[in-house]
């Protein structure tokens, strides 16, 4: 009986990294390059990642607003250069005020997001893209510029397709101010996260298409925490998120078994202390 349900079972967990110097995975680029046409629909393939925005621009703002005061009633985020690695979050965050830089290594994405806000008159001159990997980004700062230059860094549903996280993590650090930001949104690696994220989402309700995510690529909070403390970040706050097929909508939980947003701090000078933050988003336990 048991052999019928095998499908349910995520593969053997195995925790080595790739050493390939290169945040890049060849095979998701040419995965997300066939689907980069569809991202823009919000009531297509994608729209449980643009109900997202809900949950985590509402998360940003409100934690970057704990170390930088408002300095625009209709516009708080206005002064602070964020940089949004992989194109999820950064138009609203532009609304908002912030002056975006949106990267992907996928050019065709890139132009689809161009074509996008070059229609809106309140993102033109605060959203900008560049086709290009965070660490060629990064590895501009070797010189004059690319260093120390963002007060915070959006990685939304990108870290589980990424080929190397201690990369990652170093380019972060590398192009963020001392005090920035690390706004991360990822899946736990759980057999439940295997059940939800890639039975239930992708093979049986199709809410993102088939073969989105390889549950080798999960992450959980603990071992993420872990990863970015030996790269010069301290974890702030872990929120667990359950999103509802029925409704649309994803909420915040008590519990990080599935996905996850996680924000942590460059150190360094202009880190406040921790107690200044608000209540729900100072513990770093996890569920």
């Amino acid at each position: 009986i048991c052999s019928h349900f095998s499908f349910l079972r995520p593969p053997r967990i195995t925790l080595t990294r790739s050493a390939s110097q290169s945040t890049v995975d060849s095979s998701e680029v040419r995965r997300f390059r066939l689907l980069a046409s569809k991202w823009w629909d919000e009531e297509g393939e994608f729209a449980a990642l643009h109900a997202m925005n809900d949950l985590r621009v509402p998360f940003v703002r409100d934690n970057l607003l704990t170390v930088h005061r408002a300095r625009h009633p209709g516009k708080p985020l206005a002064g602070l250069r964020v940089l949004d690695v992989g194109c999820g979050g950064g138009p609203p965050l532009g609304r908002l005020g912030a002056n975006v830089l949106g990267i992907d290594p996928v050019e065709e994405s890139i132009r689809i997001a161009q074509l996008h806000s070059s229609h809106d008159p309140d993102l033109r001159d605060r959203v900008s893209y560049r086709a290009c990997t965070l660490e060629e980004l990064s590895g501009e700062g070797e010189g004059e510029r690319g260093a120390a230059q963002f007060d915070a860094v959006v990685a939304s549903e990108v870290v589980e397709h990424l080929a190397d996280l201690e990369t990652f993590a170093l380019c972060c650090s590398h192009v963020l101010k001392p005090g920035g930001s690390l706004f991360i949104t990822t899946i736990n690696k759980t057999k439940l996260s295997y059940a939800l994220a890639i039975v239930v989402a992708e093979q049986l309700l199709r809410i993102v298409p088939r073969g989105t995510h390889d549950w080798e690529k999960f992450i959980s909070p603990e071992e993420l925490e872990r990863l970015l403390g030996s790269n010069g970040f301290t974890v702030q706050s872990v929120q667990g998120m359950m999103y509802s097929p029925l409704s649309g909508a994803w909420s915040w939980t008590d519990g990080t078994a599935i996905n996850y947003a996680l924000h942590a701090v460059k150190e360094g000078h202009g880190v406040e202390d921790s107690s200044s933050y608000p209540e729900e988003h100072t513990e770093t336990t996890h569920s």
